[in-house]
């Protein structure tokens, strides 16, 4: 009949017969009589994925709340350390190399800087995100992936641990301080080109890691540390494959060295900004499935 009223679907759960429905679909997030909004709202316990095939089972139920908030003080303290170790490592192996007539070689350098990047990311980075690098932290924040107020912050929590690893390394090695400084055997053009290069080649892998859903994150230390260590197999010799201002500013700090100091505080900045632009031009569009989320106040290697 014309004036029947169609029934209403009713509010009880589909049953478990049916595939992909939901196990409790008479919960709904939308506001209440009240104005209240559903306690439920907020918590994953009711999504499920799929009914198994098999009559009888149970599907797999997700329980999930958002995670708290990482303090701004750890974050700094782990930005700190993990920079302290990169500097000692990366400063310390050209010294002993020095000391010991080149024993270590370009490749024992290279590979030291590599390791104590991968370590670092691996175990700092769900904490600061193990920036560990002032052009890293500009660049991100620069493509809106970390908060401008806080990069003055964690640039001088970088600086800091920067001058205390290269003062500590003075002490130990003492006078051998000179192959710890990174200066440029050629001309100075032939630095800030190299320095450039190398700096978008890390920050365009860093980038892609970091950011991007479909790269592989979980491998974002092994990425970044072998980054690293083709750089400086790549300018090593040229320019001590510097990539970071303080690694070269902390240890010209206490060796009270400051040739081509602006190449090394303006040519890495600049390669950063160019490759982490460069990745974001590249980036494959996010497909319509994809939760748009609002950038953290951290960028992680960890996702």
């Amino acid at each position: 009949m014309d004036n029947e009223e169609v029934p209403s679907a009713p509010s009880t759960p589909a049953t478990p017969g049916t595939p992909g429905a939901p196990l409790f679909g008479g919960f709904k997030s939308e506001r209440s009589g009240n104005g209240r909004r559903s306690l439920l709202k907020g918590c994953k316990c009711f999504n499920v994925e799929q009914w198994g095939m098999e009559e009888g089972t149970l599907p797999k139920v997700s329980c999930s709340l958002p995670s708290p908030p990482i303090p701004l003080a750890k974050k700094i303290g782990a930005e700190f350390i993990g920079t302290l170790i990169l500097i000692l490592a990366s400063t310390a192996t050209p010294i002993v190399n020095q000391k010991t007539q080149g024993s270590e070689t370009l490749l024992g350098c290279a590979v030291s800087a590599g390791l104590a990047v991968m370590i670092v990311i691996l175990s700092t980075g769900h904490i600061s995100g193990a920036h560990l690098n002032p052009a890293v932290t500009i660049a991100f924040a620069a493509l809106k992936h970390f908060p401008w107020k806080q990069v003055p912050i964690y640039i001088g929590a970088q600086l800091l641990a920067s001058i205390c690893a290269a003062f500590a390394l003075k002490g130990i090695f003492h006078p051998t301080m000179g192959g710890g400084v990174t200066v440029p055997s050629g001309t100075y053009g032939q630095a800030f080109a190299l320095e450039f290069v190398i700096s978008f080649n890390l920050m365009f892998v860093l980038t892609a890691v970091a950011t991007d859903t479909r790269a592989v994150g979980e491998l974002a230390g092994i990425a970044a540390g072998a980054t690293v260590m083709l750089n400086i197999l790549v300018a090593g010799p040229t320019t001590g494959g510097s990539m970071n201002p303080v690694r070269t500013l902390g240890p010209a700090i206490a060796a009270n060295n400051y040739k081509a100091i602006w190449v090394y505080l303006s040519a890495p900045i600049l390669g950063a900004l160019c490759g982490a632009g460069t990745y974001s031009a590249v980036k494959l569009p996010e497909e319509d499935g994809d939760n748009h989320e609002k950038p953290s106040t951290t960028r992680s290697f960890r996702r």
